[in-house]
């Protein structure tokens, strides 16, 4: 089988080979004939000629025969070639006949004129036989399919409207379109846009269901869009001319809404906006000169978004205003705007000052503190990134209730001992003897005793004078718990909640001032009270955090009056004093303790000498001892209320 259309291939060949040469043995016949006739009147054509010039241009070669032979010979302009032969003793008719057969020329003969001009073969001129357009529609299930290899665009529309009953248009300028594409059995609209995308041309259908043919406008390119689509974006030429790139703006429709896909480098942010407007049919004014460039890639944006991007961190700004997008300088008047944003939650004046100072230029604010409302003028961009960050930060503050109940555990000993006599006129006899022996003998109980006494034993005391008394005391008093305080303290997270609870003394600071004199000094004494307290102060800032655990910083202030001198001097303190910060979770108590004082007094009076004896001690002096330990501990609770 392959040999026989081997040999088929080779017949046809050899036959087209020896038709061409028939054609071209006739040409020359005619050509030969045309010299013969001209020759008769003409001379020059049939005398012989010798040319010795190789490498020259053929006019100039056809130049040197004319003027050696005196002829008359004209060379078509569009002949350039260069000619390399050299003839001896042949007739100029000769080496023209030879020069139209090796260089393909058509002579013409005007009068005595020969006209040189390449051969166009009048074959070409005959209009191509109509080609079969291979083209199948299944009106069952609307699919198409074809198989194009350089055909025609009117010839392909004209057989698929016959076969589909669907019009299809080709304007002026996609007349003479050639067209190549194989398609098996795809719906009709998408085989009629692949085919568009195939020759590089944009399909659309109407809303009276033409199919329209359009060549792409300047600056535009089919693409594969983000639903993997074919489609035509805009291209938008670089700045640079060393980057040699473009850059593209489309548009889909999703949902209804459209969006924009953009890929720049170095654009003008001018010629994106106008892309951008176009492609979304968006209607815009510009009130001042847009410069600048910029290099973006973004995918399915709104068009407001797409402005925000472009005039982001620039000096321009737009405003929407019945549908018409106003653009330019944001200090114009005609694009500034205004809006009151109404705070829920937080006040005016510590979120105001949250704002970045680099935000708030070019922006005018009012504040409304009747209403909790900022009101802001200026670029709506400008607006629109502010109010996004207060909306972020106006949200609800806790408020923290923190319960503080401090103890003070007082473990106090006093042991007072002694035996006392004296003289005095108004002494009764009586007192305790349980659980603590303080007693009072009288004059009468003191004469018993000593008559008692001597009538035990052989001595005679006497008696003590009337007014005479003797005390006995033996007690051992003691003090537990002191509850100081249990205050509820309230407050916003983040700030300090401080109690304080003391007491004011004041004790006088005597002044002298001496003014000295010839005669005698002179001294003046003043008398200054000064203030000195004595305060239980608790400061506590707590902060919550995300997972309702409060975080609290807590900082302890005690101070006491250990005394109160009667001689106008500062009374003696004792300060205690701790700062700490911990974390606990909602509603748990936590116990603050380890402040602790000491404090130890040993005092006595009685007879010199004889107060120092032992045993006799105990009856000529009067002794007491006091250790007292103080131990403060502090109940802490937090609670978060929202």
């Amino acid at each position: 089988m392959l040999k026989k259309i081997t040999c088929l291939i080779l017949i046809i060949l050899f036959n087209i080979s020896l038709r061409l040469c028939a054609q071209q043995q006739d040409r020359i016949g005619q050509l030969q004939y045309k010299l013969d006739t001209l020759g008769r009147t003409v001379p020059g054509l049939n005398q012989k000629v010798q040319l010795l010039v190789t490498g020259v241009s053929v006019k100039e070669y056809l130049n040197a025969l004319a003027r050696a032979n005196n002829l008359s010979i004209s060379c078509d302009p569009v002949l350039n070639f260069t000619i390399y032969d050299t003839f001896n003793g042949v007739t100029a008719s000769n080496i023209i006949i030879l020069l139209a057969q090796k260089y393909n020329l058509e002579i013409n003969v005007v009068g005595a004129i020969l006209y040189v001009t390449p051969f166009r073969d009048p074959n070409s001129f005959l209009p191509m036989p109509s080609k079969e357009i291979d083209a199948q529609y299944n009106q069952a299930n609307n699919t198409l399919s074809f198989s194009l290899v350089n055909d025609s665009l009117p010839a392909v529309s004209k057989k698929i409207t016959q076969l589909s009953g669907k019009n299809i248009i080709i304007p002026g300028s996609l007349q003479s379109k050639k067209v190549s594409a194989f398609i098996r059995n795809a719906p009709f609209d998408i085989a009629m846009e692949k085919l568009a995308y195939a020759n590089d041309i944009k399909m659309s259908r109407t809303n009276d269901n033409f199919y329209l043919f359009q060549p792409l406008e300047e600056n535009e390119e089919l693409y594969i869009n983000g639903d993997k689509n074919t489609s035509v974006r805009k291209v938008v030429r670089n700045v640079q001319q060393s980057l040699s790139g473009t850059s593209g703006v489309s548009v889909r429709v999703v949902n209804g809404h459209k969006l924009i896909s953009a890929d720049a480098v170095n654009t003008p942010i001018i010629d994106l906006v106008k892309q951008a407007s176009q492609e979304t049919n968006s209607n815009y004014s510009i009130y001042s000169e847009i410069k600048g460039i910029i290099t973006l890639h973004v995918s399915d944006i709104s068009y407001d978004s797409f402005l925000n991007i472009l005039f982001k961190s620039t000096e321009y700004t737009f405003h929407s205003e019945e549908g018409v997008y106003l653009m330019g300088d944001r200090k114009l008047s005609g694009l500034r705007t205004f809006k009151a944003i109404h705070l829920q939650n937080r006040p005016i004046d510590t979120l105001f000052s949250m704002i970045p100072n680099e935000w708030k230029k070019g922006i005018e604010v009012q504040e409304f503190r009747e209403q909790n409302t900022l009101l802001l003028s200026g670029s709506s961009a400008q607006i629109a990134e502010i109010e996004n960050m207060i909306k972020q930060l106006d949200k609800l503050v806790p408020v923290v209730l923190i319960e503080v109940t401090m103890i003070d555990v007082h473990k106090t000993r006093n042991v007072s001992t002694g035996i006392s006599a004296g003289v005095s006129d108004s002494v009764k006899t009586g007192g305790s003897v349980l659980p603590g022996l303080n007693y009072t003998f009288g004059t009468k109980g003191v004469n018993d005793f000593l008559n008692s006494l001597g009538k035990l034993t052989s001595l005679n005391l006497g008696h003590v004078v009337p007014n005479f008394y003797v005390n006995l005391k033996a007690l051992e008093a003691n003090n537990n718990v002191d509850v100081r305080s249990v205050p509820q303290l309230s407050t916003l997270n983040g700030h300090s909640a401080i109690l304080s609870i003391g007491s004011r003394r004041y004790y006088k600071n005597t002044t002298q001032n001496v003014f000295p004199s010839i005669t005698t000094s002179q001294s003046i004494f003043t008398n200054v009270y000064q203030e000195v307290n004595a305060n239980l102060s608790i400061s506590i800032k707590p902060v919550v955090s995300g997972d309702d655990q409060v975080t609290l910083g807590i900082n302890v202030n005690i101070s006491d009056f250990t005394a109160f001198p009667t001689d106008g001097s500062p009374p003696p303190q004792a300060i205690s004093k701790f700062e700490t910060i911990l974390r606990v979770h909602n509603e748990d108590t936590i116990v603050l303790g380890g402040l602790e004082r000491t404090e130890s007094d040993d005092s006595g009076s009685g007879i010199p000498l004889l107060s120092r004896i032992p045993i006799l001690k105990w009856i000529f002096s009067s002794r007491s001892k006091t250790n007292s330990k103080i131990v403060t501990v502090l109940f802490i609770k937090s609670t978060i209320i929202r």
